[in-house]
Order: structure tokens, then C-alpha cells, then sequence
């Protein structure tokens, strides 16, 4: 028997905003921190799976609304509205990208890694134009001269951890728990 539009809407909200708690929660456990923000830490792995269930409307809200959370608790790190909204709400709500992934048997893997792929770029993007100026001369031993290379670099090293976390922890949940990653229990009873 299918459950009502209502009673899913409803789930979808709670499932939302423990899944985002959960996430935040885990951002302030992180394993490893970048001096000028970024993290190595297990906080996207709720949030996305809460994305590929739910599908792309609701993944957009719940990302939305971590990334607000993440700006207000982490909000030193920020040199201007600018960055506020480019690497905070812009780049959190992004992660709702993996929402269109939701109808197809791994989209979990490839969701997760499109939108931590598009969350990089929006770092990467806040941090070539408006972090250029803090910009250092060397960076992992190397001579920085490119403002585009930096970013990269910078946000390149913790996004691929991040992002290689949240895949690997999939995979290893993927046979025990990969109905509820394809959100296949939402639509029984």
C-alpha cells in the first residue's frame, strides 16, 4: 500500500531536518582543518544521502538550509557578503544537486560525486576571485603565481577527501543499507 502525499511530505521534513542536524553535528567533529576555512570531516555523507532519497525540490531545501546553519556557526570565516553567500549558501545548496540522481540505482556514488564536484567548483570560483588577495607565495611546496591554481590547490585537497569519505563510506554501507540509499522504503509501506 502506498503512503499518502501528505504522510511522505511529512517524513520528508523530519527525515530532513535530522539528516541536516546530523550532518551539522558531524561538521563540528571535523578530522582536519585548512587554515582559511574547509574541512576534512564526515558531515556531507547525512546530507547527501538524505539528497538521493528524497529527490532534487527537497535535497535543494535541506542543503539550502544546512548551508545557512554552516554560515552563521562558521561566519568568522568570511571576508565579505560575497563570501558569505558564495561559500556558505552557495555552496552547500548545490549539494542538492545529487537529488536528480535519486531515480537510478547507484545515484547515491554518482550523485554524491557530481554535487561534491559542483560544491568544489563553487569554491573554487569564491576562492580564485574573492580570496585571491590572501592568496600565498608557496602552497604544498609549490610557487604560487595564479590566483586559479591556488584555489584549486586550496580547495581541491580537502574537497577530495571529503568527497573520496562519502563514496567509500557508501560503498561500505551500499549491501547492508542500499535500500534506504535508493530510498526504495519510501515507496512501501
Amino acid at each position: 500500500m502506498n503512503q499518502s502525499k501528505s504522510h511522505l511530505k511529512l517524513r520528508a521534513l523530519c527525515e530532513g531536518a535530522i539528516l541536516v542536524a546530523l550532518s551539522f553535528v558531524l561538521s563540528l567533529l571535523p578530522v582536519g582543518k585548512m587554515p582559511q576555512g574547509g574541512s576534512f570531516d564526515l558531515a556531507m555523507l547525512p546530507l547527501l544521502i538524505f539528497c538521493v532519497r528524497w529527490g532534487f525540490g527537497p535535497s535543494m531545501l535541506a542543503s539550502t538550509v544546512y548551508g545557512i546553519l554552516q554560515m552563521f556557526y562558521e561566519g568568522g570565516i568570511a571576508i565579505g557578503w560575497q563570501s558569505i553567500v558564495g561559500d556558505f549558501i552557495i555552496a552547500y545548496a548545490v549539494l542538492g544537486i545529487a537529488g536528480l540522481f535519486s531515480k537510478y540505482r547507484y545515484g547515491f556514488f554518482a550523485g554524491s560525486f557530481v554535487a561534491c564536484c559542483a560544491r568544489f567548483a563553487v569554491h573554487w570560483v569564491v576562492g580564485a576571485t574573492i580570496w585571491a588577495a590572501y592568496m600565498p607565495d608557496t602552497f604544498f611546496n609549490m610557487t604560487m603565481t595564479s590566483p586559479w591554481f591556488y584555489s584549486a590547490l586550496y580547495n581541491g585537497s580537502y574537497m577530495a577527501v571529503d568527497t573520496a569519505i562519502v563514496l567509500i563510506l557508501g560503498a561500505l554501507v551500499w549491501k547492508p543499507l542500499g535500500k534506504y540509499l535508493r530510498g526504495e522504503d519510501l515507496k512501501t509501506a
